[in-house]
């Protein structure tokens, strides 16, 4: 199987994050980037898939050069070559600019299956793999828990809600999504470290794709929201305490 998974480079949980001056965006300077977790999770599938049929696993990132780290790490852990789409600004992207953008990169590739993680820590739209999916005319199921490949069909669990679990069948090639806690993420061996360093990353620019930037998302600001407490007695008789709890629930909370 020729695999190819999506992996995003993330603001590190632990770093300090602080709002840059626009509001548009975080300060990067001096904090850390690491793997998306979900994309961890949908690397180790793809790799015990390819342990398990054969093939190759390709590792694809979009991003500024820093991205090529995270595409180093999937190298150490097993992949075989990375594809870097090239964009110092790519965090300006909507989802279906990005998913645009992945797909005329990898238009050649000829995947038999492409991973995504179900999200991006950072952002969260959780909408870049089934938008892949859709613009390279490819089946796809989202929330995926196991897959089981049999020839040219998969037969994938998918998570649904309350604890409720879905059994669906797809044929190849297809596009999904991969929810974390499919799998236990390995680390990469020394003898991982070592040979990643021979493994070809190939570098595409994003500019050089002919996509238009022609957003239909935008965010327009980020910000820390201010923490306030405010407590309000109300008095009266039990009847007349409901009364306006429910006046103040429908019209100054408005959850009725």
């Amino acid at each position: 199987m020729k695999i190819g998974v999506c992996i995003k480079q993330v603001p590190a949980k632990d770093s300090p994050l602080a709002i840059a001056g626009d509001g548009a965006w975080i300060r990067e300077a001096d904090i850390g980037f690491e793997t998306n977790e979900p994309d961890g999770f949908a690397l180790e599938e793809a790799l015990r898939l390819k342990e398990k049929h054969g093939g190759e696993v390709v590792a694809i990132s979009m991003g500024p050069e820093r991205a090529k780290q995270t595409i180093k790490e999937a190298l150490a852990k097993g992949a075989e070559r990375g594809i870097h789409i090239s964009d110092p600004d790519f965090y300006k992207l909507d989802p279906l600019t990005s998913a645009r953008s992945l797909a005329a990169a990898i238009q050649g590739e000829n995947f038999d299956l492409i991973l995504t993680g179900l999200q991006s820590d950072d952002q969260g739209f959780g909408q870049t793999g089934v938008l892949l999916a859709e613009l390279l005319g490819r089946p796809h199921a989202t929330i995926i828990m196991a897959i089981e490949v049999t020839g040219e069909r998969m037969k994938l669990k998918r998570e649904l809600e309350a604890g409720w679990f879905q059994w669906v069948e797809l044929p190849l090639p297809a596009v999904i999504t991969i929810q974390s806690g499919i799998n236990k993420p390995r680390y990469a061996t020394l003898k991982g470290i070592m040979a990643a360093k021979k493994k070809e990353i190939a570098t595409v620019e994003r500019s050089s794709l002919g996509v238009p930037d022609a957003r239909t998302q935008q965010v327009e600001r980020i910000y820390v929201p201010q923490k306030t407490k405010k407590t309000e007695f109300i008095t009266g008789s039990p009847k007349e305490a409901a009364a306006k709890l429910i006046e103040k629930l429908r019209h100054e909370a408005r959850v009725l």
